[in-house]
């Protein structure tokens, strides 16, 4: 037997930290060696990664697979089949869309069996807290999510409620007991069901008025003083506004633990293009305008912002005709979400490649407990990797997609960065056509 099993040779590897050249050498799945010109074996299979960006493999802290009960919208074989087309190589399963959703036991071991036959990549799955499961959470903990997922507004879904005040402190008691995590959909469930009366939301600029950034604030606001009380661990999901940064990096100040996510689209997509594209790009918060996106972006260069997600909520095609009041609201995307950080931070901006490394690797890691397996390019680590020419130009087309249904606000868009092989524990998941 060799004394490596792979080895990638002549990469730009992309750490945290910086860019270095040199050799990955692989063994039983782990990192096994990092230098130049690393002597081979003949047993040894060798990758070329000449002009090419090692990046550690992606982990998506935030996808809706609906497997089981609601597979013709997206599944595990589908879904993770896109994701490492991304470069992805760990996902988080939210636990609403699917049915049942994985609100008790019984939804964790039927969901956790599909994704365990069909995922390409790993997984772990998010746990819910609703107004019925309250005595679930422990068993749910011992089952072993990731964390637990709240509502504060209308989820869309009729069998995962959005949590009232009570529910969630109640909830975050428990879970700070456990020393997991709360995320939280953060709108105010008030203001955007009386506002979305009064403005109609037949048309973007309606639709995101309908659901305004101080909606966003009311509601971080509010979780924020429930984490100070409880002592819970909170994890904001897709803020549409560096604004609804400010509460948080104020509770940081304070020493509330906290951490928050934003998505692709609050990076890239205005409502300019929702009212262009239709409700292919309706989403919740709304997308907002130029301002905002810039905004984000800066708040990521200033290492505010801790964690991308791409919030993949996929649909039937026919769910996202007819108005746009009434369409689903959910953006297909997760294929794309380093492309669009390439091209819309590293090539538009001048986002460095470390950072783009750390908000989509290694700070989910981190913050979730897969560090150091995950999250890094590191002797020791699991060899979960992705290959990217950054510099390569693309534009995306509906056959490029795996998803189930191939739809998504992306499509016709061109991009600089895509991957040309994904890497998981050594072993290739996706390879470039």
């Amino acid at each position: 037997m060799g004394q490596y099993d792979v080895v990638i040779k002549g990469g730009m590897i992309v750490l945290e930290t910086g860019e270095i050249q040199a050799d990955i050498a692989i063994k039983d799945g782990k990192i096994a060696n990092i230098a130049t010109d690393i002597d081979i074996d003949n047993d040894a299979q060798i990758i070329s990664a000449s002009g090419l960006h090692v990046f550690p493999g992606l982990i998506d802290t935030h996808v809706h697979f609906n497997e089981p009960g609601r597979t013709e919208w997206e599944g595990f074989a589908t879904g993770s089949k896109s994701l490492a087309a991304g470069g992805v190589t760990t996902f988080f399963d939210m636990p609403l869309n699917s049915h049942p959703p994985t609100v008790n036991k019984y939804g964790f071991e039927a969901k956790d069996m599909l994704a365990n036959e069909k995922s390409l990549v790993d997984y772990k799955l998010w746990g819910g807290l609703v107004p019925q499961n309250l005595s679930e959470l422990e068993e749910l903990h011992a089952c072993g999510v990731i964390g637990f997922k709240a509502f504060m507004s209308n989820s869309g879904i009729e069998d995962f409620e959005a949590a009232d005040d009570k529910t969630l402190f109640a909830g975050m008691k428990k879970i700070a007991a456990l020393d997991s995590i709360l995320a939280v959909h953060a709108e105010s469930d008030v203001i955007t069901e009386e506002l979305s009366k009064m403005l109609g939301a037949e048309d973007g600029g309606a639709f995101s008025a309908s659901r305004p950034i101080y909606s966003e604030l009311e509601a971080v606001n509010r979780i924020l003083s429930y984490a100070e009380a409880t002592n819970c661990k909170v994890h904001i999901v897709h803020i549409s506004s560096s604004e609804v940064l400010q509460p948080i990096l104020a509770a940081r100040r304070k020493g509330i633990n906290v951490s928050v996510e934003t998505c692709p689209h609050y990076l890239s997509l205005t409502v300019d293009d929702l009212n262009q594209l239709g409700a292919v790009a309706k989403c919740a918060p709304p997308l907002r305008n130029n301002q905002e996106i810039e905004g984000l972006w800066k708040a990521i260069e200033e290492g505010a912002i801790d964690i991308i997600g791409s919030d993949h909520s996929p649909s039937l095609v026919e769910m996202k005709q007819g108005s746009l009041k009434e369409a689903w609201g959910g953006i297909s995307g997760c294929q794309s979400t380093l492309s669009i950080l390439l091209e819309e931070g590293y090539w538009k901006r001048g986002i460095p490649l470390s950072v783009i490394a750390r908000i989509t690797s290694t700070n989910p890691a981190k913050r979730f407990g897969l560090y150091p397996n995950k999250g890094n390019i590191t002797v020791g680590s699991a060899a979960d990797l992705c290959l990217v020419n950054i510099s390569e130009k693309y534009t995306l087309t509906k056959e490029d997609l795996y998803y189930r249904n191939t739809q998504s606000p992306y499509i016709g868009k061109t991009f600089r960065g895509k991957v040309k092989q994904t890497m998981l524990r050594g072993r290739t998941v996706f390879q470039d056509k």
